[in-house]
């Protein structure tokens, strides 16, 4: 049996122990971010360079649509909510901060011999119309038509450039993020696809055998979203709704300052004006 003096000293060290580990709970804090698949790589290397800087915090950013990270923030499932478009009427009760601009380009496949297709092609192949590619200039090979799910902005925004409603979309495969669709159309030479402008060109950039078609007659590059010129650009926004915690608040205005202009631009997105 224990004596008085040694149960003391047990005591005294379990509570120790458990002290240390509450204050260790309390110093560490974790911020939870969810949303748009295009904004999620570059707020997954915005955190990296955040949590080096803070190493008592952990970014968690998780993908899933731009509808995701509405909901998980009125939700209270997340702080941030990414969404690669800006805000609608009714999502008044959030509040935007965009940290980088893109725009939205048809791609196929590399070795596809059509180099351009006019608004009206375009909505005729997305429509059923035209179902082949040598109607359009291409070889004597049926389209598959690439389109977005349902709950992704890339969509939304790509429904309302071309006044499309979504039932009247024919398509073949549909997938998800940015990452499916530039794989599902570098997979198949007779594919076509809409995806973010940045995400594309990293892509290309690092041999993905796929070609971004202009829009309008305009060249599908960052340098045309910068210039204002390309017809089909977005913002990329971080959404919140209500008061922040302090992390929250120094993570968005870190996210939206010149400390990751570098990171923005190395994700081949357009950094925004200087706030």
């Amino acid at each position: 049996m224990l004596n008085f003096k040694r149960w003391r000293m047990l005591i005294a060290a379990v509570s120790s122990t458990l002290l240390v580990a509450a204050c260790g709970q309390e110093a560490g804090a974790r911020l939870v971010i969810t949303g748009s698949s295009t904004v999620a790589p570059l707020a997954t290397v915005v955190a990296q360079r955040f949590e080096a800087a803070h190493p008592e915090v952990k970014v968690d950013v998780q993908a899933g649509g731009s509808s995701r990270g509405i909901a998980d923030v009125r939700q209270g499932l997340a702080e941030l909510g990414m969404v690669s478009r800006a805000l609608k009427p009714e999502e008044s009760d959030l509040a935007a901060t965009t940290i980088a601009q893109d725009g939205i380009a048809m791609i196929v496949h590399r070795d596809n011999a059509v180099s351009a297709l006019t608004r009206e092609q375009i909505i005729a192949i997305y429509t059923g119309g035209v179902r082949n590619w040598k109607d359009v200039g291409g070889a004597d090979a049926p389209i598959t038509v690439v389109n977005k799910a349902e709950g992704r902005s890339t969509l939304e925004l790509f429904l309302s450039h071309f006044k499309l409603a979504a039932p009247a979309i024919r398509a073949d495969v549909v997938i998800g993020d940015n990452q499916q669709g530039i794989k599902t159309v570098a997979g198949n030479p007779q594919a076509i696809g809409y995806v973010s402008i940045g995400t594309a060109e990293f892509e290309v950039e690092h041999g993905t055998p796929v070609r971004l078609l202009p829009l309008g007659g305009v060249a599908p590059t960052t340098a045309s979203v910068a210039a204002g010129s390309f017809p089909l650009s977005r913002p990329l926004n971080l959404v919140h709704r209500g008061e922040l915690s302090a992390i929250a608040r120094e993570f968005l205005s870190f996210a939206g300052s010149v400390e990751v202009r570098d990171l923005v631009t190395s994700q081949y997105f357009v950094p925004p004006a200087r706030r």
